[in-house]
């Protein structure tokens, strides 16, 4: 399948979910909820290790909540980061595919289970494989700063997501999603790496943003976008893990510069302490303002709506349902 095919995927799904597509939350808040401790430098993906069974209860739980794209449990799984843990490159890679497996077979699995029901209002999910920045790989915050120092080139950027995004590529999902992108470098990084690897899927790139108005490193949207924009293996931009009240403005600015679908998955406002490792108290969005606000994203130009960090299955539910009412969609599961 060529890249403008496997993008039509992504653009019959949109379609399909009347005009914006809803990603699911926050995986990690899930995986604690249910019991899991993730205080560790491989976070979520220790799960991948440790309870896989987990991971793919967790998928089942957000395609259940009206996800139309689950994101799978790869954002701080690298080689290098499991070769720390005492895994080899072999146990590492195999890691890597079974994050997609476990989201492709719940994917399977809940469609199944839906589609003999003539009345279900579910759509067939998509699998992102999720790329993490290099700065979510050294776990100290950078990724929301943009700071990785003088000795970070474009090259060794490229070298450290190469291995990585092959192996994810190979495993089989219909996307990827690079996350918390916070910097122009790292996106050209990105975008350079798909056109020498000839991936054949989609791609999302998204950044965070702590000031609202630029990429966490200070740098303009419109000089990281001008990177993105040049390439077709780049289906959708967009932001992730930044708090919800900057979202609005964001969708606006963006839509002035580039033709590309936009995404937004906000964390829920709650501040992450990355020295203390602990959400910081603060007036976060609860599941009655996200349901308040998804609609209004979508009528700002989002064309994908989800959650990040402390965001769970209902608060997409409450935005699938929000948002499926505005698209004048049957909103019954």
């Amino acid at each position: 399948m060529d890249i403008h095919k496997a993008t039509a995927l992504l653009d019959d799904l949109i379609e399909k979910a009347g005009g914006c597509a809803i990603v699911d939350g926050g995986f990690a808040t899930q995986l604690e909820k249910h019991g899991a401790s993730i205080n560790d430098p491989l976070w979520s993906a220790l799960c991948l290790i440790k309870d896989p069974d987990l991971v793919k209860r967790v998928h089942l739980e957000y395609l259940e909540a009206g996800a139309d794209i689950l994101v799978t449990s790869s954002y701080q799984a690298t080689i290098p980061g499991f070769i720390s843990r005492g895994l080899s490159i072999e146990e590492a890679e195999l890691l890597l595919e079974k994050s997609v497996k476990l989201a492709v077979e719940g994917r399977d699995k809940f469609w199944n289970s839906v589609k003999r029901n003539s009345r279900q209002s579910y759509n067939r999910a998509l699998v992102a494989a999720s790329i993490g920045s290099y700065g979510a790989y050294l776990a100290d915050g950078s990724e929301y700063s943009g700071n990785y120092g003088p000795h970070v080139s474009l090259d060794k950027l490229k070298d450290f997501h190469r291995h990585r995004l092959q192996i994810l590529v190979d495993a089989g999902p219909d996307l990827l999603a690079f996350e918390t992108i916070p910097n122009k470098l790292e996106a050209q990084a990105c975008v350079e790496l798909l056109e020498e690897e000839n991936v054949q899927i989609p791609s999302w790139i998204c950044f965070s943003s702590v000031d609202g108005a630029n990429a966490p490193s200070g740098e303009s949207f419109k000089d990281c976008l001008d990177v993105i924009n040049k390439s077709d293996k780049v289906s959708a931009v967009g932001i992730n893990c930044a708090p919800p009240h900057f979202i609005q403005t964001l969708i606006q600015k963006l839509k002035e510069m580039t033709g590309k679908a936009i995404i937004v998955y906000p964390n829920s406002g709650e501040i992450w302490d990355g020295i203390s490792k602990r959400w910081l108290p603060s007036k976060c969005f609860d599941d009655e303002k996200f349901e308040l606000f998804a609609p209004i994203w979508r009528d700002a130009g989002a064309k994908l709506i989800g959650g990040c960090c402390r965001t769970t299955p209902s608060t997409i539910q409450a935005i699938s349902k929000a948002v499926k009412e505005r698209s004048g969609l049957d909103t019954t599961f």
